[in-house]
């Protein structure tokens, strides 16, 4: 009897084995077929989610989806745990499965939006011809699905030859990720490969993304009357001007580095010689080296000052850090690129203006974890009433997703 169990149990287990070789083989164009069949259940997918409203801070809608997103990683043989967004509204939810092998993944998005209450309600998801349509359907509720449905293929195909693959949902993005941004970074230290599943605008893959800094100038005059007694006063508007005209030039075209003045304030009453003003920025940048640049770079101009008396300051706040171009994220492009022409189709490698969680992912000069971003649904018209996906873009990308987890997961094979 003994016998007979051992050679039962040893029949299985090879036949478990096969599957997983024979998954591990799927050509393909099969693959592609089953990304396509999976279509219909993903767009079911967005319209769930889209329909709730999950603007950056709104408590109610956040905690449905995250309710939501939870089961569902559980449906998918996940072990989940949350943990509040603090200072934000919302959970950071993280789910975790355990394969056979030692590559491990992250894959991350945020599922909140910029949208105000009642959003949803006005704009609910629509198909129309082939774009889908609604608040996030694109950014980034299509990335959250897209993560979802790439591990329905997985699983479909009882894949398990990678280590761990890690998923990160995260409320708060929208507004830099203040609760989130630790979580990010401690664990993609912990994993080979990092996919960030924003959105491109075609079909693309991203390299490298801009860091955000915030760049302030604050200066304080002294009031006086505006018509009696105007050289009483030193003119804190006036001041302000003058350095807003000398810093204009503070960013570096050669380096991609952009400083743009957007906010402006300054004075209480028109009779009065405005005693204080001051100036925000927006800072974008890729190279490390140009918010340490532009600090020193600000506070040596403002030293030259209009009027005397007042008294100026520059000052550099860093936000979400920069995707930097390197080696590594350009080999896991490359693969992408060999991926898809498997399929007939092509992709491209890109740089992207914005700013995007990849950059909290990223490690300086380190080939670990490698990082992506850009591996959700293709889609424009973010943040805006017209935002779209594109139908034709969502096979073609859940397949991307699985076959770099197939293919990566047997690197050390």
């Amino acid at each position: 009897m003994l016998v007979r169990r051992t050679s039962l149990a040893a029949a299985i287990a090879a036949s478990f084995l096969c599957s997983l070789a024979l998954a591990a083989e799927l050509p393909p164009e099969q693959l592609l077929k089953k990304a396509e069949a999976e279509q219909q259940p993903y767009l079911a997918t967005v319209k769930q989610l889209v329909d709730i409203d999950t603007g950056t801070g709104q408590a109610a809608g956040l905690k449905t989806v995250s309710a939501v997103l939870v089961e569902r990683l559980k449906a998918l043989g996940a072990t989940v745990e949350t943990t509040p967004a603090t200072p934000s509204a919302g959970d950071n939810i993280v789910g975790t499965l355990k394969g056979n092998g030692s590559k491990s993944f992250l894959l991350m998005i945020h599922y909140d939006t910029v949208f105000g209450p009642g959003t949803a309600a006005k704009r609910p998801f629509r198909v129309d011809g082939q774009r889908a349509y609604g608040p996030g359907v694109a950014d980034a509720k299509g990335g959250v699905a897209m993560v979802l449905h790439a591990l329905k293929l997985l699983q479909d195909q009882s894949f398990k030859d990678y280590g761990t693959i890690t998923v990160l949902f995260n409320p708060d993005e929208e507004t830099g990720s203040a609760g989130s941004k630790n979580l990010i970074a401690e664990l993609a230290r912990k994993h080979d490969y990092v996919f960030s599943y924003e959105p491109p605008d075609k079909d693309a893959v991203t390299v490298a993304t801009n860091g955000i800094n915030g760049v302030f100038v604050d200066v304080k005059g002294k009031s006086s009357h505006a018509g009696s007694a105007p050289e009483a006063g030193r003119n804190a508007a006036l001041e302000l001007a003058h350095q807003l005209v000398q810093l204009k030039d503070l960013g570096d075209p050669a380096k991609g580095t952009t400083v743009n003045w957007t906010l402006i304030t300054g004075g209480e009453k028109r009779n009065i010689i405005p005693a204080s003003a001051a100036a925000e920025g927006d800072m974008r940048y890729s190279d490390l080296g140009e918010s340490d640049r532009v600090l020193a770079d600000g506070q040596r101009i403002v030293q030259d000052k209009l009027i005397d008396g007042t008294e100026v300051t520059f000052r550099l706040d860093k936000g979400r850090p920069p995707l930097v171009k390197n080696p590594a994220t350009e080999d896991l492009a490359k693969t992408a690129k060999a991926l898809y022409g498997k399929i007939g189709r092509n992709i491209e490698p890109i740089a992207m203006r914005f700013g995007t969680d990849a950059g909290y992912a990223y490690v300086p000069d380190s080939q670990k974890p490698a990082v992506l971003e850009t591996m959700g649904v293709v889609g424009a018209g973010l943040h805006a009433d017209d935002e779209y996906s594109e139908l034709s873009s969502i096979a073609p990308r859940l397949y991307l997703t699985v076959a770099m987890i197939m293919q990566l997961s047997g690197n050390d094979k």
